[in-house]
């Protein structure tokens, strides 16, 4: 009996809302799309539950012919790390919708928008062939750029165009690189492309076919792993590839953001430990040092460029960047060893830290941004640092509220971003020491520019042009209680999400040797 395709329902589920959204036209495109968006969450939630968390192997596997004679599939499964995007994503796009609700122009083609954009997600942590993979990919560009351009701010064209030439040049660069991986091995497989490297018979196979008196072996390596590695860099981004996303991020609308870095920031981390790291492990320990340096410096250079910064949304937008940048560290501190080695746990351990914090990190990072943008429309428009004072007296719900998000950002113990910064510093140490040693530098200043907010915002004195701001109502402290309940289960509770991921990071890191 065949099984039923719920990854390809998944997938088709939000299209189908966005038909729907804009069939029925302004009326009842919002409510409609957040019905879509419930129902992908429910499917998501039908895939946890029938998940054996106990085994690494890809499940829910559907597999059909497509392009037989160019070796492309329709090729769909999920291990752990999988779904937990998944769940992410289909949270994300509910709270990128729920802080989009001053959205007023061309509201259908919106939420229309915000749908295909979750598509893709599904798409890209589903597929496990190349060219069905990188559909996803690159079809994410398509309405995330309009999403920025058409309701973003006075510089989102600009800010959109931008973006879409660094992920684009990425991309180019990541396409060849794959294909010249196929026109060597004849598969765009990544198990198969995995087991090659494996066994030691990638590079060889690839030098035979493509190498020559022009380059040697390992220069060719060294290019092929430089052109996928950079296709994932610019996702999420790694420094010096970051300058994209300040501008994106606080150009865009907040709900907007809210999936730009809840969800979509993910797919290159999701890339660099599915993909990168299994297929061009052997390139990534060869470049171990500076990779090391690359993590560092997204981690550090970007928590002082926050310190920098007065507009709200682009502190939190190298808040994003900083956050991230610890869990480029773990994964290119993993890959400094064979993953049979005397420091398997610590690698173990580092990479359910990985995991762990790409999920805290999107769901806290969303959150933050749904306050901006409760924020925004009660100052019309208003964002700078100093531009408040004080609000705590006239908003204390809000204060709270933001508050448990902006300690939850800083790691405090409790709430949801502690457990997997702690995995992730207990397993990147012994790994690498000095580097995780120098990225506290960044965690510092991660807590300057937190706390800076809090005193800004919330306290001193009232700014009498604030007045009668009102706090949030019942319906906006009721539609937050789901993120910030996470917030602390998480904290509390990690093994919540750990149980699914573990056997994943295992099959991982065991699979780092030749």
């Amino acid at each position: 009996m065949t099984p039923f395709p719920w990854l390809t329902l998944l997938t088709f589920v939000p299209v189908v809302g966005a038909v729907v959204v804009l069939l029925f036209g302004r009326r009842g495109a919002r409510p409609i799309a957040i019905g879509f968006a419930v129902l992908s969450l429910l499917v998501t939630l039908v895939l946890w539950r029938g998940f054996n968390h106990a085994s690494g192997d890809l499940q829910f596997v559907e597999t059909h012919a497509w392009i037989p004679s160019l070796g492309v599939q329709y090729h769909l499964g999920i291990d752990g790390l999988s779904l937990l995007m998944l769940i992410l994503s289909a949270i994300v796009t509910l709270i990128g919708m729920a802080a989009s609700a001053s959205i007023e122009k061309r509201v259908p083609s919106y939420y229309a928008l915000v749908l295909l954009l979750q598509a893709c997600l599904f798409g890209t942590f589903t597929a496990v062939n190349f060219i069905h993979w990188f559909l996803f990919w690159e079809l994410a560009l398509v309405p995330a750029f309009f999403l920025i351009a058409l309701w973003g701010g006075e510089r989102a064209k600009p800010a959109a165009m931008q973006f879409l030439v660094y992920t684009m040049v990425g991309s180019v660069a990541m396409l060849l690189t794959f294909l010249a991986l196929y026109f060597s091995t004849h598969t765009f497989e990544f198990a198969e492309l995995a087991r090659l490297t494996q066994s030691g018979q990638l590079m060889p196979v690839v030098n035979a076919a493509l190498g020559g008196h022009w380059i040697t072996a390992p220069h060719l390596a060294a290019l092929l792993f430089a052109g996928a590695f950079l296709g994932f860099a610019v996702k999420v981004p790694a420094y010096p590839f970051h300058t994209w996303l300040p501008a994106a991020y606080s150009e865009a609308p907040s709900g907007t953001t809210a999936i730009l870095t809840g969800a979509m920031s993910k797919m290159g981390l999701f890339g660099f430990a599915r993909i990168l790291l299994p297929v061009f492990w052997p390139e990534m320990q060869r470049f171990a040092t500076m990779l090391l340096w690359i993590g560092v410096a997204t981690i550090v250079l970007s928590a002082f460029a926050a310190l920098a910064q007065k507009d709200l949304k682009r502190i939190f937008a190298y808040s994003s960047i900083n956050h991230l940048g610890f869990c480029l560290l773990a994964i290119f501190a993993v890959a400094r060893f064979s993953g049979s080695g005397a420091l398997a746990d610590e690698q173990y351990a580092a990479m359910n830290g990985v995991f762990l914090q790409m999920f805290n990190h999107g769901l806290t990072a969303a959150t933050l941004f749904w306050f901006m943008a409760m924020l925004e429309q009660r100052s019309g428009g208003r964002r700078g640092l100093d531009d408040f004072g004080g609000l705590r007296k006239i908003m204390p719900v809000f204060a709270g509220l933001m508050g448990i998000s902006v300690f939850s950002s800083l790691g405090l113990p409790g709430l949801n971003g502690f457990p997997g910064e702690f995995l992730l510093f207990k397993g990147t140490f012994p790994l690498a020491t000095w580097s995780t040693a120098l990225a506290l530098l960044g965690l510092l200043a991660t807590a300057l520019f937190l706390l800076r907010i809090l005193q800004r915002v919330f306290s001193g004195p009232l700014n009498p042009r604030w007045a009668t701001m009102p706090d949030l109502s019942t319906r906006e402290r009721v539609l937050l209680v789901p993120s910030i309940a996470l917030m602390f289960v998480l904290g509390l509770y990690p093994q919540l999400i750990l149980v699914f991921v573990n056997s994943t990071a295992i099959h991982l890191v065991q699979g780092l040797h030749l």
